[in-house]
């Protein structure tokens, strides 16, 4: 069992304050991943959390019991990080065992517990393996082994597949996720990438400049983002905003046409959001709709692409079949679909609710 809150956190190097004020509830067995930019700070949160790093103000507790002044060693809480940090001059097996025998186990219970782990990450043709024989999909595994064999009440990986290829991303997300369900433990993730947040998590914390942006599942973050910066940080493409004024119940941009909305928010200064999925694009110039032009296609196989730019200069993605074509700089009309637009104040980016 592993219930962690983080209440009030600060962290400050000298005179530069990294987070300002965090505060957040894991749940036992939860899959946390932390998300945001690179200096967002998730990954000093992560530290801090591991005991790595001291906190400034506030107060972790895990299970009931302030941690501020345990030390890492005593925690209950392993770590991954995005380098590996396997020993070199050591085999697979004295990689594994190491943290093990620190914890005071027998001879039994390491063999027992190497032996459980290296079958489970399919590990056991490389047990006699130095690091510097393994690729590196393999080398994750067994820094991932290092830590399950301790059997920690948290797990912490620190962006574990930022050096992997993009082939060996999806397999080794695949492995970890499927890691999850085995191990059952409360597992939390730093990622600046959005789709391993959304394929993983059961929990996203999106961070921005030291700060939680918003907390919630994949779903509550791609259908009703808290603020334009969630809202364009979570989904690939990322949603475009548009600046729009209001002319009675249709917004408008500047010399580009107009859509029709029935309900809208009571504010003087409005944006849209339109994810790819709820633009429609038509051949031609039409009356309702906004005017643009085609830039490029973005051809995905299975589906594709076309980039267009409004009369505002705003360059927006629309889904279309990949059997529809739009030749570049052809004309075009953008229709969107009223129920999936999302609106926010144009003043601080905060979400409106129709």
């Amino acid at each position: 069992m592993a219930q962690l809150s983080l209440r009030g956190i600060k962290k400050s190097f000298k005179t530069v304050d990294v987070l300002h004020g965090i505060d957040l509830e894991i749940g036992d067995r939860e899959f946390v991943v932390f998300v945001g930019p690179s200096g967002c700070g998730k990954s000093t949160l992560l530290r801090l959390i591991a005991g790595l790093d001291q906190i400034s103000e506030g107060e972790f507790v895990l299970n009931g019991q302030r941690m501020n002044q345990v030390p890492p060693s005593r925690r209950g809480i392993a770590m991954v990080f995005q380098s590996y940090a396997l020993y070199p001059h050591m085999d697979v097996y004295e990689n594994m065992a190491f943290g093990a025998r620190l914890m005071g186990l027998d001879k039994a219970e390491v063999e027992a517990r190497i032996a459980q782990t290296a079958r489970m990450l399919r590990l056991e043709p490389f047990l006699k393996r130095k690091p510097r024989e393994l690729s590196g999909g393999q080398r994750q595994r067994v820094a991932i082994g290092r830590a399950l064999v301790r059997k920690p009440d948290v797990f912490l990986l620190d962006e574990p597949l930022s050096n992997l290829d993009a082939a060996l991303r999806s397999d080794v997300r695949l492995e970890i996720a499927k890691l999850h369900r085995d191990i059952g433990g409360t597992m939390i993730y730093v990622t600046h990438d959005q789709v391993e947040a959304l394929t993983l998590a059961d929990k996203i914390v999106v961070m921005n400049l030291g700060r939680i942006e918003q907390v919630g599942s994949p779903r509550e973050l791609y259908e009703a983002p808290a603020n334009t910066f969630v809202a364009t940080f979570i989904g690939s493409p990322r949603m475009t905003l548009i600046d729009v004024a209001r002319q009675g119940d249709r917004l408008a941009i500047a010399g580009g046409g107009s859509v029709l909305v029935t309900a809208l928010p009571d504010v003087a200064r409005l944006r849209i959001g339109v994810r790819p999925d709820a633009v429609v694009l038509e051949h031609g110039h039409a009356e309702d709709g906004f005017t643009a032009s085609v830039v490029y296609t973005e051809y995905l196989g299975d589906n594709a692409f076309v980039y267009v730019r409004l009369a505002d200069n705003t360059l927006m993605p629309a889904r279309v079949g990949v059997n529809e074509r739009f030749a570049p700089d052809a004309p075009v009309t953008v229709k969107l679909e009223r129920a999936a637009m999302h609106f926010f104040s144009a003043e601080d980016g905060r979400r409106l609710d129709p």
